[in-house]
């Protein structure tokens, strides 16, 4: 069905403020000195956007720095070790330290684990020798888009597990200007019909530039679904009601669906207060009534969302916006990630309390999920045994699709909080014992067995 014109509305001009307005925001909005001094520091290594919307409709100013939306967007002390942040303030408020800020600020990069999970050994697709870039092709029938203009955010999340891609570094960051290379890898994939376009945020982009890799997709008939993972609903929702190209963007969505192909817009919400402002529910409506699928999903992370009121509230509110609740992810080892883990036996606790709360419709969630280096693992839930307590895990997505549906057991932890901090129980199955087990040959030799790689396979 065809898209409805909005009503008229105040068409409000996007403008993003980085670390250079740290001073200009304290001002403005009344941030303590000490919070302000950190924001700096933090900012040197931290991506660090935020824009008009986010800064007068999402934070409680008056609850600062504990409101959740401002421990979202703006760098806190604690995200980094105390030492390190203690050597970013003094190198930042020296002029003649510009060097050795510059090499601090690598060196403290590279101890962040920029690409968690294997992103850029084991994910990056290679022919004939060579890498083939602005791709991630993780699982048999799914590929990662990554467009070079969409490489970055209306505003950045400091939890986020990409945040590499928006520090400058080009050894960091995964793009590419131009959708040829997608085209001809698919043509040579037919096994893939899953593209998901990512970034960054492909809904940054203008719709004349986001119709120029989308539309070619379109000629690839093997491909039957298209994802675009975007926060843009939270973050700047003037891009689908009131920005000068919303309506062009929402045809364009249109001519996805008609082209008889699932458009699926992949939207995040951390948080319930995201969805609470009438033009935030309004970009839904209209992007829903392009025939395009609502899928939401979002990280579990300490400060901003970790308990069970947060998450009840945020999954009926998508609920109620006509979107389909679909993951709830742990937060990923990466970044700041000492600041925002939660133990999976909490993070359990949080998913289960809330699930028991919502209506059927709202329990298509699926989590607490870890997006691990072997693929997508769930936690099912504790059990008793005569032996002890275990985690049920399950592979709800694998590099080797032999192993997805397939369950196993982790011995019980209060404090592991990412699969690599468990330890599997003896009865853990080879062939997932193996994928798991850490290392990176174990790992290559199931994904070089998979059947979406081995012709013999996929034949059969």
């Amino acid at each position: 069905m065809p898209f409805t014109p909005p009503a008229a509305m105040e068409t409000e001009r996007f403008r993003a403020y980085g670390a250079r307005h740290v001073d200009e925001l304290s001002a403005r909005f009344g941030i303590p000195q000490p919070i302000a001094r950190s924001m700096k520091a933090l900012a040197a290594v931290l991506p660090f956007r935020v824009n008009e919307y986010v800064l007068a409709n999402l934070v409680d100013w008056d609850n600062i720095p504990g409101d959740p939306i401002f421990q979202m967007v703006f760098p806190q002390s604690g995200m980094l070790p105390a030492e390190d942040e203690r050597r970013l303030a003094e190198l930042v408020d020296d002029p003649a330290a510009k060097k050795e800020l510059r090499l601090a600020v690598q060196q403290i990069r590279g101890s962040l684990n920029p690409h968690p999970s294997g992103q850029k050994q084991l994910n990056v697709p290679t022919e004939d020798g060579q890498e083939v870039p602005g791709l991630q092709h993780k699982y048999r029938e799914t590929v990662l888009y990554f467009p070079g203009q969409g490489q970055t955010c209306h505003a950045y999340c400091t939890y986020c597990f990409r945040w590499a891609q928006f520090v400058g570094d080009a050894d960091l960051r995964f793009a590419v200007p131009e959708p040829s290379r997608l085209i001809d890898y698919l043509g040579r994939h037919p096994e893939v019909d899953d593209v998901l376009v990512t970034g960054g945020d492909p809904m940054i982009m203008s719709t004349d530039r986001l119709r120029s890799h989308l539309e070619p997709l379109l000629d690839v008939t093997t491909v039957r679904t298209i994802r675009i993972g975007t926060k843009s609903v939270a973050y700047w929702p003037q891009r689908f009601v009131t920005d000068s190209d919303a309506d062009d963007v929402l045809r364009l969505f249109e001519k996805v669906v008609a082209s008889g192909r699932n458009l699926a817009v992949m939207m995040h919400f951390t948080h319930p207060r995201e969805l609470e402002s009438d033009i935030a529910r309004r970009a839904v409506e209209r992007i829903r009534a392009t025939g395009a699928l609502a899928y939401c999903q979002a990280p579990l992370v300490a400060h901003v969302n970790d308990d069970p009121d947060t998450w009840s509230a945020t999954w009926r509110a998508e609920l109620a916006a006509g979107a389909v609740p679909y993951y709830m992810f742990v937060e990923r080892d990466t970044g700041p990630y000492e600041y925002f883990k939660v133990p999976l036996a909490r993070a359990h606790d949080i998913f289960r309390s809330a699930y028991l709360t919502l209506p059927g419709l709202a329990r298509t969630v699926r989590g607490p999920v870890m997006s691990a280096t072997p693929g997508k693992v769930v936690v099912d839930g504790v059990t008793e045994t005569p032996d002890g307590r275990y985690f049920q895990l399950r592979m709800l997505q694998a590099r080797d699709p032999r192993l997805v549906g397939r369950p196993f057991r982790a011995h019980y932890s209060e404090t592991a909080a990412w699969l690599d901090d468990l330890r599997l129980a003896d009865d853990t199955p080879a062939d997932i014992a193996a994928a798991i087990g850490g290392t990176l040959p174990a790992v290559t030799d199931a994904i070089e067995s998979a059947s979406w790689l081995s012709p013999e396979l996929a034949r059969a």
